[in-house]
């Protein structure tokens, strides 16, 4: 998406503004099932036309709404997330405004700065307002978000958790580890209560995630740490990856099968 938006800013004869998706590529957000073959721009009203792979949306640009990204000029994070919560599908929004809201707000795993999120997500409201359209639909992804969140795979796995039924639902909860090191576990249902992570897996084979160690250390080392926290919570903890959230159904399969279950 960020090389296709560099081709079409260097065959324009005019600058193009990036926005909405292509705009939270070139800021680095994390995005779910984004469309590989388009790019978003934004437009003054009297723009007319179309053209191939580029999708269109009309309206102004406030001062102070514009950054220059790897010298593309993209809408600035906050107008980028407020483009995307009044026009995108929930569950993609979701997992730009939890990236967008970490990016601002989460300084490490003990730190969230709850102040920080929700200046943003004020920002993101008065931006959206300016729209004739999209607000309710922005303002349940902006009441939603939560930055705590580290992948896409957590956002979808919250929004699978609260249609399944969970509504306590606590994300980087701390326990206490060995020698005076907390850990920090994804989920935490405090309806039930139970534990729960996802696992995407992709760090028992991404090279910079196992920093030097084989995929068997890293497992061996998971595992340590799981039969710690179980122990140190007398709580059950249950892993889930991408095939179980694709729906709700799957993810509350993964949940039953360990004697889970939502509070009735």
């Amino acid at each position: 998406m960020v090389a296709l938006g560099r081709a079409i800013q260097k065959s324009s004869r005019v600058p193009v503004v990036v926005s909405h998706e292509t705009a939270a590529a070139f800021h680095g957000l994390a995005l779910y099932r984004p469309t590989e073959t388009h790019v978003h721009t934004i437009v003054p009203e009297e723009r007319p036309g179309a053209m191939r792979g580029i999708v269109r949306h009309r309206g102004a640009i406030r001062e102070g709404e514009l950054v220059e990204v790897h010298g593309i000029l993209c809408t600035n994070l906050v107008r980028t997330l407020a483009d995307i919560c009044r026009t995108s599908p929930f569950e993609q929004a979701v997992v730009v405004a939890d990236a967008t809201l970490r990016r601002i707000a989460h300084t490490s795993p003990a730190t969230y700065d709850l102040e920080a999120a929700a200046e943003v997500r004020r920002a993101a409201r008065t931006l959206a307002a300016l729209s004739a359209h999209g607000l309710t639909r922005a303002e349940r992804v902006l009441r939603f978000a939560d930055g705590r969140a580290q992948l896409p795979g957590e956002s979808i796995s919250r929004i699978r958790l609260a249609s399944i039924g969970f509504s306590r639902i606590v994300l980087q909860r701390e326990v206490p580890g060995p020698r005076g090191r907390p850990y920090y576990v994804d989920f935490s249902l405090d309806d039930v209560p139970a534990l729960g992570e996802f696992d995407g897996s992709i760090k028992y084979v991404d090279g910079r995630m196992l920093d030097g160690r084989t995929t068997a250390e890293v497992f061996d080392r998971e595992k340590q740490r799981e039969d710690w926290i179980r122990g140190a919570t007398r709580l059950p903890l249950v892993r889930w990856g991408w095939p179980h959230i694709k729906t709700a159904d799957s993810l509350s399969g993964r949940l039953s099968a360990f004697g889970i279950h939502p509070p009735r």
